[in-house]
């Protein structure tokens, strides 16, 4: 199998990059995982350090011992504006780029199979394939740095000289070899640039190249489970799903091009939506409004917590109307949710209508955790 022609099918059903890599991760990225577990920098994403998927997550060969090749491909995502520009409307709501439309899954995973379908077909059936997107133990970014796709930032993203920071990634993993491909991993061109790093707003990478997912807003609106620590509410900000700071801020944006994917250009409804008009939200509306979007896997209850707190930092959202439905909020079966409005309330409202709330919720209430942020909030 020729590179050239693999390169063109890739292009034919979508892909905007094609690389290929050598089954195997270098030293040093071994190194940064084990570090990464050690440390329990994952937070509560377990899997990243079960006995089990570690050793396939450190060796490919470990996932599929037959495979020869990796198919790395890059898929442009690249926004129309710079989403930094909501920082300055308090209002509104800011979405990652990557969840503003359909989830990338769906169409990456289906492109995927395509192109592998095509493998398989161009030899007859004598070599096998495997496909990965996002959701098995790969190390997909030193991966795609290894196929010449781009090379993983201080950020831990892959950075890309045509695309910024922009791609999402597949795998093909394949019995195949491909003898002309070329075989020049890219480098870092990074250089002495930090921008990413301090743009962060909850300060998540104690060190170029190293991200504690605890303190970072992408982990905490999403993965994380419970009430959102308090330490990390504030500088939140207006960010409800995920955190594109450390992504926009990357010199080598200068370079991308908004993505032609219609399932990857941003929903009108999810560009700028007011957070106060998720509020009323009850579940089947939460499934409705998202569906196909990623942000239906968190559930209405991490979805409304998120925009609780956003709601809380907005220096104009201490209107009539948005106290009421917080007013409402508070008498909502979800525990979470009743614990994120005790602290909006808490920042909108003054100490007098306040503490009235508080004695008469306390009364009430019977979960920990939300007692705990009453007490909290006097």
């Amino acid at each position: 199998m020729r590179f050239d022609a693999l390169q063109a099918k890739a292009r034919e059903i979508g892909f905007d990059v094609c690389g290929v890599a050598k089954p195997e991760i270098d030293s040093r990225n071994q190194q940064r995982l084990d570090e990464f577990v050690a440390g329990e920098e994952f937070g509560s994403m377990a899997w990243m350090a079960d006995p089990e998927r570690l050793p396939r997550r450190r060796d490919p060969k470990v996932l599929w011992g037959d495979v020869q090749s990796v198919i790395v491909l890059g898929t442009n995502y690249g926004p129309a504006e710079n989403p930094l520009a909501l920082l300055d409307h308090s209002d509104r709501a800011m979405i990652s780029v990557y969840a503003q439309n359909r989830d990338y899954h769906d169409l990456i995973k289906k492109r995927l199979k395509q192109l592998a379908r095509w493998l398989v077909e161009q030899t007859g059936g004598a070599e096998q394939v495997k496909v990965f997107v996002d959701t098995a133990p790969v190390l997909e970014k030193p991966l795609a740095q290894a196929g010449g796709i781009g090379w993983q930032g201080k950020h831990t993203n892959v950075v890309s000289r045509d695309y910024g920071s922009w791609l999402f990634l597949g795998e093909v993993f394949t019995t195949l070899q491909f003898d002309d491909a070329p075989q020049k991993p890219e480098i870092d061109h990074c250089g002495s640039c930090r921008n990413c790093l301090d743009a962060c707003p909850t300060n998540a990478f104690p060190e170029p190249y190293k991200l504690d997912a605890r303190r970072c807003i992408s982990y905490l609106t999403i993965e994380h489970d419970g009430v959102i620590p308090r330490e990390f509410r504030r500088a939140i900000g207006n960010r409800i799903y995920g955190c594109d700071d450390c992504l926009s801020v990357c010199p080598w944006n200068k370079f991308s091009s908004r993505t032609e994917e219609l399932a990857f250009i941003a929903r009108a409804e999810l560009t700028a939506p007011r957070l106060a008009d998720f509020l009323a939200m009850d579940d089947d509306a939460f499934r409705a409004f998202f569906a196909g979007s990623p942000i239906k896997r968190i559930g209405r209850a991490k979805f409304l917590r998120n925009v609780l707190i956003a709601i809380g930092n907005d220096k104009n959202g201490g209107d009539a109307s948005t106290i009421a439905q917080l007013h409402n909020l508070l008498a909502d079966p979800s525990a979470l949710i009743r614990a994120s409005t005790v602290w909006a309330m808490a920042q909108l409202m003054d100490d007098a209508a306040f503490h009235e709330v508080r004695q008469h919720q306390l009364a009430a209430e019977t979960d920990a955790t939300v007692l705990a942020e009453w007490r909290d909030a006097v």
